[in-house]
């Protein structure tokens, strides 16, 4: 009699697909581990801290100049203003040498809160707050405290709620100096332009490695390159071809993007255009070589996703391209400054929002070239057809 379930056929099935997965250490590695190390990289940068940190920049009518390293601490100039002078502790100056402090509002059921001042100059302070290092200035205007933030950036409100609370009324009261607010609307200051150059710049890798890497892999594992061996055929014409078409079809992509964005939210380009299209075809340049390493031995698309993966994931959340990546601890910041997503996105966005040109992109086009040359040149020595 027939039955229509075998217990013991089911258990030998299960039991032989379980060797099969055994025998691929790698899809164990990608399904298990992988995700932990993504989730350990977002929890060091949005877990729940003691005691969270934010940037304000600080404008005052004086002139700021470097602080020397020999100066005696009581010499050294205090020009955030007599509020602070009393409470607020001295730190190390920023890498630009502009003066630094820190105030701590307590906070022992919603957690702690430090304020990092730097004392810069208006210029630089609306750099800060472009690049999404800060999202408030602080300004003394007319005997009193004038607040410059994006009214649409909730993190900016937030921390105009905790900072103006301090000031006026919790940790370092002064009932005798006013405040308002003004709203920020120059342009390039709002969320969407911080976001629509590293929208940009994702597009670009999520293209190339996805584009190239999987459709390669793809094809190799169903024997379709293997049909391409008795071509005349060169390899790098083959490899060099896939980046040509996927560098058009990324501009396509980009430029509807961008009409999208001027049409909905008038975002604009304040910089160089030349220089724009020569940091695209690095970053292209830099993608195309890493998607052609990555698909260029393997035929299991189980592995090609995990090892895409390995690319895509840990750079769309480090780079900065939904929140600026000053979240991430600061040991980190130097590893993720080198990153090639972020080279192209800081690159977009300096000639998107800060008005840059040759001179301030060359530098992150070069790198961003070279870094493709080199996994090109890695993927054509190690590139397999079958």
């Amino acid at each position: 009699m027939n039955r229509w379930f075998k217990p013991a056929q089911m258990l030998h099935l299960v039991v032989a697909h379980f060797k099969e997965v055994r025998r691929q250490p790698a899809v164990l590695f990608w399904g298990i581990i992988f995700p932990m190390l993504i989730s350990l990289g977002l929890g060091l940068a949005f877990t729940q801290q003691a005691e969270v940190e934010r940037q304000v920049a600080v404008v005052t009518d004086s002139p700021v100049r470097e602080i020397r390293a020999h100066e005696a601490p009581d010499k050294q100039p205090r020009r955030i203003g007599n509020l602070l002078k009393s409470h607020a502790s001295r730190l190390a100056p920023s890498d630009e040498g502009y003066p630094r402090y820190q105030l701590t509002l307590k906070d022992e059921r919603m957690g702690h809160t430090r304020f990092v001042f730097v004392e810069t100059s208006w210029p630089q302070a609306m750099k800060l707050i472009k690049r999404g290092s800060i999202s408030l200035i602080l300004e003394k205007a007319n005997g009193g405290l004038q607040y410059h933030f994006d009214p649409m950036n909730s993190e900016a409100q937030l921390t105009y709620l905790k900072l103006s609370k301090m000031l006026s009324g919790g940790e370092v009261p002064d009932e005798t100096i006013s405040s308002q607010v003004a709203p920020l609307t120059v342009e390039g200051s709002r969320y969407i332009d911080f976001l629509v150059p590293g929208l940009i710049s994702m597009g670009i890798m999520m293209s190339c490695m996805w584009g190239i890497s999987y459709g390669m892999i793809e094809k190799r594992s169903k024997k379709m390159l293997r049909r391409m061996v008795a071509t005349p055929m060169r390899k790098s014409h083959f490899l060099m071809a896939l980046m040509v078409v996927r560098i058009v079809m990324n501009l396509i992509e980009a430029l509807l993007l961008f009409l999208f964005a001027v049409l909905v939210f008038d975002i604009s380009i304040q910089g160089s255009l030349p220089a724009l299209f020569i940091i695209f075809i690095a970053g292209n340049i830099a993608f195309g070589g890493i998607a052609v390493l990555t698909a260029s031995h393997t035929a299991n698309t189980e592995v090609g996703n995990g090892l895409i993966n390995a690319v895509v994931l840990p750079m769309s959340v480090l780079s900065g391209i939904f929140f600026s990546y000053q979240n991430f601890p600061d040991w980190s910041l130097p590893v993720i400054e080198k990153l090639p997503l972020t080279l192209l996105a800081d690159g977009f966005r300096s000639i998107f929002i800060e008005g840059a040109g040759f001179a301030e992109t060359a530098g992150a086009s070069i790198i961003l070239s070279g870094i493709g040359v080199f996994f090109f040149s890695a993927g054509l020595r190690v590139f397999k057809w079958h």
